[in-house]
């Protein structure tokens, strides 16, 4: 029954045999919206992302601390039959099992997916992987890197005159996260709605060429490799980062009135009557001249000086900031984009609801088995 002030996830279960980001980034934002996370780790070393840097001054790291807050921690051996017993009495009380082993390792234990559905109709397990359940693929490792070089991503990131480039984050990991994240709560509703579990496949490399959005129009409809165009958009113009006196500036137009508006805001008026710039096809095809002309005006002040004017008038515009920058931003902290976390500050939750909890979860990240007495005794059975 719904409370004031209660979270959308409340009173579901989560047995994790997640590690390092893909995973734990799932559980985490679970565990932000009420869900009870069982974290199962290796006996002894725990999570791999335990050891990786940076560290805070205890030497706890800040990987795993950025994406494992609200969990429980129990260490378990899995390959010990006493333990996987313990292990298979706390799924059988579960409502989701989320793992990101390479594929066949799960059956390897007695834990199919396939299996745990059949033994437990109302169960959901998902599983993610750098290239799926199924596939040529499917059994080779996979890490961020490989899956943004395999995707085509890397291919369209950059400069025509420069390499292909990783995206400045761990994107792959991420948006298997996501994915997985709005899969099991896409099958939470289905099962209130059929009484029905199943099991769930994520692939990071399906994932990533999902997203690649301009650049499948590119090579699905028109039938050409797309290539790299820096900062601008493949279709409209002006929208790119244009050099003013001091630094980057991000402008985008995506009408005709803007583009007009942002020529009379520069004092560039007369470019709203050349052929070359009439419409946005032509904008576009022009685009290099286009530039050219908008950073003659531009370089003649501050970017902070034309965000505001170009901002005033209404047109999109934003400085190209660093990451400090941003979260220093008045908008990021108002958002409860920062959020303090014993102590220390960890990225906030995204996601906003009206009628809910809406703030991250406040536990702190757990210790190696910090619950795994209390959990052995809750779940030990007869």
């Amino acid at each position: 029954m719904y409370t004031p002030g209660s979270k959308p996830l409340e009173g579901v279960t989560v047995v994790d045999f997640t590690h390092v980001l893909s995973g734990p980034f799932c559980t985490m934002m679970l565990a932000d919206q009420g869900a009870r996370i069982i974290k199962l780790e290796r006996v002894g070393s725990g999570d791999d992302s335990r050891q990786f840097g940076p560290f805070y001054g205890d030497g706890t790291s800040v990987y795993f601390y950025f994406v494992n807050r609200g969990k429980e921690s129990i260490a378990v051996n899995l390959k010990d039959p006493a333990d996987l017993d313990l292990v298979s009495k706390i799924i059988a009380q579960a409502d989701v099992v989320i793992e990101n082993f390479r594929p066949g390792t799960m059956a390897k234990l007695g834990l199919a997916p396939q299996d745990l559905v059949k033994e437990h109709p109302r169960l959901i397990v998902c599983s993610i992987s750098g290239f799926g359940q199924t596939g040529p693929m499917s059994g080779e490792p996979a890490y961020d890197t490989v899956v943004q070089a395999l995707s085509g991503l890397m291919s369209v990131t950059g400069f025509p005159d420069g390499l292909p480039t990783r995206v400045g984050t761990s994107i792959g990991d991420l948006a298997a996260g996501m994915f997985a994240y709005a899969a099991i709560t896409t099958a939470l509703l289905a099962r209130e709605r059929h009484g029905k579990g199943t099991t769930i496949d994520i692939s990071m490399l399906d994932g990533l060429f999902a997203l690649l959005e301009h650049g499948l129009m590119d090579a699905l409809a028109e039938h050409i490799d797309p290539t790299r165009i820096g900062n601008r958009h493949p279709s409209i113009a002006p929208f790119d980062a244009f050099n003013c006196q001091d630094r980057m500036l991000v402008i985008c137009c995506g009408t005709d009135a803007l583009f007009q508006c942002l020529c009379d805001t520069l004092g560039l008026s007369s470019l709203k009557s050349e052929a070359r710039f009439a419409t946005n096809e032509k904008r576009s095809e022009n685009q290099a001249d286009l530039k050219e002309e908008l950073e003659k005006a531009l370089k003649q002040d501050l970017a902070q000086v034309w965000r505001n004017k170009l901002e005033s008038a209404g047109i999109p515009v934003g400085l190209v900031q660093t990451v400090e920058e941003a979260e220093n931003m008045e908008q990021i902290r108002v958002r409860q984009m920062i959020y303090p976390l014993g102590g220390r500050e960890v990225p906030g939750s995204p996601m906003k609801f009206g009628n809910y909890d809406s703030n991250p979860a406040t536990a702190l990240p757990p210790t190696l088995d910090q619950d795994g007495g209390k959990l052995r005794d809750e779940f030990k059975g007869p």
